[in-house]
């Protein structure tokens, strides 16, 4: 077009501009693009917006001066976790996700991107290693979609639509898989034991039917507890004719029995733990895993890689397995699930993650991990009025703290610590109130002996006001 005042791909508000790209599409006024809109829907008057910026290096400078009033975790020492928890990325992750033909190659189809498709069929390969199965997905958006995937497909596999959940399970991913299962399939909650956090296998009899779809319980629990009882959880389920569906923390798997050994049919789980930095509204990804046997293989929404014969005898390589039943095949409207962009450059993250650590670096994180929290749970018992852990079981990675004869309250603890630079663990009085004054810490392989001990004694001040 002629007449541009400004360069043609930067958005233009010049008003002659304006006028002259309307007139090039018939129409007389930027409202007439918007006719469609309820009256009762538009803004009738100016929003209420700063003054602009005249300058790019001002803008700059105004965003960094926002930033430096949050405090992160490379400033404070930090035992958050609850779904994403500080482990250390080596920095061959970054290297590997930051190049260009994996950053920018978020698409691609059955006929291109080979190197892609090769990169996330290893990916594929060793997380199915890890978790004991042979079929593993392009990863979800994040660990609750994932759990939540998998209880749709075991509902679609076994007809039924009814599903039992344990009580103890974070609430946000509760809620994701709520909405992601309604309105047809129903959620029953089962009881935990009181004292160990154990599901209450009484009560998983007294629920479960000929209705149900499946149980699905997770590994370690949302609150760190190691169950021991996996293998009579999914002989239940499948005494019922229900699959038995496992959510795990895939750094415990080079130190726990993998779930297929203990009955599980789908494994599932959050990949950010491997090789993946704590972001805030990203940088998540999840997995799914199963036996490979089409009944499975054929409900997975989304895509999976794996060898195949090419036009020349004897020769293989790496496309897209049973691509219609995905809702970007061929029949869009015969996917078993809407899937959109997925992220698999958090996938082809994970695998250089667990190609460098190898069986024999997953088995060190893990035992590193489970002593370092069995040494601040130790440490915490020390602790006049406060429980290392709330319940009577062995935790991994995360554990409940029990602060409900300390006089102080979770809120004034963690306050606390904020002010001497500490991030405390997660307040579950709102969540879990039968609890009480409890908070879910995490330790991970980046805490120190020193860590640890500068946490104790900060938190035996603010208790005991030594």
């Amino acid at each position: 077009m002629k007449g541009f005042k400004n360069h043609p791909y930067i958005p233009n508000s010049d008003v002659e501009t304006q006028n002259e790209m309307l007139r090039e599409i018939g129409l007389n006024s930027l409202e007439e693009l918007h006719d469609e809109v309820p009256e009762s829907l538009k803004l009738k008057e100016n929003m209420k917006l700063p003054k602009a910026f005249r300058s790019e290096y001002e803008l700059k400078k105004h965003v960094e001066r926002i930033l430096k009033k949050n405090k992160s975790c490379s400033d404070y020492l930090n035992f958050l976790g609850a779904g994403c928890a500080q482990h250390y990325v080596p920095a061959i992750c970054d290297e590997v996700n930051s190049r260009g033909e994996f950053l920018t190659a978020y698409g691609g189809e059955p006929y291109n991107d080979h190197g892609r498709f090769q990169s996330l069929f290893e990916y594929e390969s060793m997380v199915a290693e890890l978790v004991d199965m042979d079929v593993v997905n392009v990863p979800t958006m994040d660990g609750p979609q994932a759990s939540a995937t998998s209880i749709r497909m075991a509902s679609r596999i076994t007809g039924k639509k009814e599903v039992l959940i344990p009580e103890i399970l974070d609430k946000e991913k509760f809620l994701i898989i709520k909405n992601y299962c309604s309105p047809d399939i129903s959620l029953v909650e089962v009881k935990y034991d009181q004292e160990t956090g154990y599901m209450d296998l009484e009560d998983l009899k007294g629920k479960i039917s000929d209705n149900t779809a499946a149980v699905y319980f997770e590994n370690p629990t949302f609150v760190g507890v190691i169950e021991p009882n996996g293998d009579k959880i999914s002989q239940i389920a499948h005494q019922a004719g229900a699959i038995s569906v496992v959510g795990v923390d895939p750094s415990s798997l080079g130190l726990l029995t993998p779930p297929p050994q203990y009955g599980a049919d789908i494994v599932c789980g959050d990949l950010q733990p491997l090789g993946i930095h704590m972001n805030y509204g990203g940088g998540q990804a999840g997995f799914m895993a199963t036996r490979d046997e089409e009944k499975y293989v054929m409900e997975f929404p989304s895509r999976l890689f794996g060898l195949a014969p090419t036009s020349v005898e004897g020769e293989y390589g790496f496309g897209d397995v049973a691509y219609d039943r995905t809702s970007f095949g061929h029949h869009r409207e015969h996917g078993k699930e809407y899937v959109g962009t997925q992220s698999a450059l958090w996938g082809i993250t994970a695998g250089v993650y667990l190609a460098t650590m190898g069986p024999v670096g997953m088995r060190e994180l893990g035992e590193g991990i489970l002593q370092r929290s069995q040494y601040a749970i130790e440490k915490m018992n020390e602790i006049k009025g406060v429980k290392g852990s709330y319940f009577n079981s062995v935790s991994f990675k995360e554990f409940v703290v029990d602060f409900n004869e300390s006089g102080k309250t979770v809120e004034e603890v963690n306050k606390e610590l904020l002010n001497r630079g500490i991030f405390g663990g997660k307040d579950l009085s709102n969540d879990f109130q039968n609890l009480g004054q409890c908070a879910l810490y995490c330790v991970t392989e980046i805490h120190t002996k020193e860590d640890i001990d500068r946490l104790v004694n900060e938190i035996k001040e603010i208790v005991e006001g030594c």
